[in-house]
């Protein structure tokens, strides 16, 4: 991808509002939005925002794939509401969930649903319910790179497991030159980095490599950590953009708004479709438009289709939940917390996404969110 998508991606943003029909969101628990969004992805409507009875400190951790988007929030509904303190400390999926099934948190950003026996855990802290996953953010997990006189590169999920797990090594291999027949790839040796914590976004690449690759891919596709030998480790989202930057030849995957904010090339991925896909919030939408509830009752975990061909669907994307109690939260938070998703999920929250280079909730989704924030108790 070139460096210079940045304008063509906000010429498109409402055009990923648009996908099958269904990211045309509608407001829940705010006033008609009279107000614009800055290329920042600031709210200017900051009055449509609804406080309620929100006070105090409210703590979450987790995903850091959601942390620029929980930024743009948290600004946002501390404009609009005074005497409110969000802390979102972005220090991975595995440990969000463990603070959260451990009561410090009132509730936790994590890139995939919670396992059975994590929502066996979350009884004890949400003593008269548990924890369900709420989707709040969408987008596509960008494999970024940095090589010499190479700007245009495209992949697919074979070469991409083989370059993860140590098999191909230097950016000349064969199987590299006949995806990129035109390109000039020198003999550089490949550097790859992954997550050393444990990370969604891990397990988000992990699925998808298990599904498009099996043959090549054959480690748990569940697990939050990095599951292969070989290659460099680097803490969270930010660390493996930083070093991937740092590097001629490194290659490493999270979300694209790291990349866009660090001028990283992304690599295009050969689905099986007519033309390689993109990564953008536009593509991942229409990965994410498909994907299917599968959670019971109040949780709506998602299935993500990873093995998708469908033309311009871009495959390797996550879906960031909020996870909190259904029931038997603390009294002292509730407000607050209702409050805050009740914004982040309404027309003006979802909003300033596509401009952070996020895909907003296709709007059958949304439309269940929204009915079920307000039940939280």
């Amino acid at each position: 991808m070139k460096l210079q998508r940045k304008n063509r991606l906000r010429a498109t943003a409402l055009g990923a509002l648009a996908v099958s029909g269904a990211l045309v969101l509608t407001a829940c628990g705010s006033d008609d939005n009279s107000g614009s969004t800055g290329g920042s992805g600031e709210t200017k409507a900051a009055s449509n925002i609804k406080c309620d009875d929100a006070k105090g400190q409210l703590r979450a951790a987790g995903s850091t794939a959601q942390k620029n988007a929980i930024d743009l929030w948290v600004k946002n509904f501390q404009a609009a509401c005074e005497g409110v303190e969000i802390n979102y400390q972005a220090i991975g999926s595995g440990g969000g969930i463990t603070n959260f099934t451990q009561g410090r948190v009132a509730f936790a950003g994590s890139d995939s649903a919670l396992k059975p026996e994590e929502v066996t855990e979350s009884k004890k802290i949400c003593k008269t319910g548990q924890g369900i996953n709420l989707p709040m953010v969408g987008g596509p997990v960008a494999i970024g790179y940095n090589l010499e006189g190479v700007d245009d590169l495209v992949l697919d999920a074979k070469t991409l497991a083989q370059i993860f797990d140590s098999k191909i090594t230097k950016w000349n291999d064969k199987a590299i030159a006949k995806l990129n027949p035109d390109a000039k790839l020198p003999s550089t040796t490949i550097q790859a980095f992954h997550r050393s914590d444990e990370s969604g976004t891990t397990q988000n690449l992990g699925k998808y490599l298990n599904t498009a690759a099996a043959s090549d891919w054959k480690y748990d596709p569940k697990s939050k950590s990095w599951p292969a030998k070989g290659g460099q480790a680097a803490n969270g989202s930010s660390g493996v953009v930083s070093n991937v930057k740092d590097t001629n030849g490194a290659i490493g995957y999270f979300e694209l708004s790291y990349a866009t904010a660090n001028k990283l090339n992304t690599v295009k991925i050969n689905t099986g479709a007519a033309a390689p896909v993109e990564a953008t919030t536009e593509n991942a939408s229409k990965a994410i438009a498909a994907a299917k509830v599968t959670g019971k009752g109040k949780d709506l975990a998602l299935s993500l289709d990873y093995a998708t061909k469908a033309e311009g669907a871009y495959p390797i994307v996550l879906v960031t939940y909020e996870i909190a109690c259904d029931k038997g939260n603390n009294p002292e938070t509730l407000p607050a917390l209702k409050a805050f998703l009740n914004y982040t999920v309404s027309e003006d929250g979802q909003k300033v996404l596509a401009d952070a280079d996020y895909a907003p909730l296709p709007a059958e989704i949304a439309a269940k969110v929204r009915e079920i924030v307000p039940t939280l108790s």
